[in-house]
C-alpha cells in the first residue's frame, strides 16, 4: 500500500509540475504580448508626432507663400506644440510667434467671436492687428525657420 501512496504522490507532483510549467510559459506570453502592445502604442505617438510636425511644418509654408494669415498660422502652430506638450522649449526658438499667439489665444473665434457686440469685436482685431503688425516679420522669420527646422523626436 505504501508504494502505491508514493505512485500517486510521484503522479500529484508531476501534475503539480506540468501545471506550474503551463502558468509559467502563460505568464510569458502575457508578458511579450504586453510588451509588444507597449512598443506599438509608442511607434504610434511617434508616428502621431511626426504628423504633427509635418503639419506644423505645412502651416509656416502656408503662411510664408501668403495662403494662411500670419495670426492664424501662429494659433495653429502655437497649439499644435502645446498638444505635443513642447510649447516652453519651441517658445524660445520661435518667440515671435509665441508673443502673438500670447496676445490673441484668449480671443473667441467662430460663434462665440460672432456673439460679442462689434465694438468688442473691433477692439479685439484692433489688439491682434497691433500684435500682427509690430511682430509680422519676426513671426514670418520664425515660420521659416520652422520650415527648416529638424525638430528632435
Amino acid at each position: 500500500m505504501s508504494s502505491i501512496v508514493i505512485v500517486i504522490a510521484v503522479v500529484i507532483v508531476v501534475l503539480l509540475a506540468c501545471y506550474a510549467v503551463f502558468l509559467l510559459s502563460k505568464l510569458n506570453k502575457q508578458q511579450k504580448e504586453a510588451q509588444a502592445a507597449k512598443q506599438q502604442r509608442l511607434n504610434d505617438a511617434k508616428q502621431k508626432k511626426l504628423k504633427v510636425l509635418d503639419d506644423i511644418k505645412y502651416i509656416a509654408s502656408a503662411m510664408l507663400e501668403e495662403r494662411c494669415e500670419p495670426s492664424e498660422g501662429a494659433m495653429r502652430i502655437a497649439k499644435l506644440f502645446e498638444a505635443l506638450s513642447m510649447s516652453e522649449q519651441m517658445a524660445v526658438e520661435f518667440p515671435s510667434i509665441f508673443e502673438h499667439y500670447d496676445c490673441i489665444k484668449a480671443h473667441p473665434i467662430k460663434d462665440e467671436r460672432k456673439a460679442l457686440a462689434k465694438q468688442q469685436r473691433m477692439k479685439l482685431d484692433l489688439a491682434r492687428m497691433k500684435s500682427e503688425a509690430k511682430l509680422e516679420q519676426g513671426i514670418l522669420d520664425d515660420a521659416k525657420k520652422i520650415t527648416q527646422f529638424h525638430f528632435v523626436h
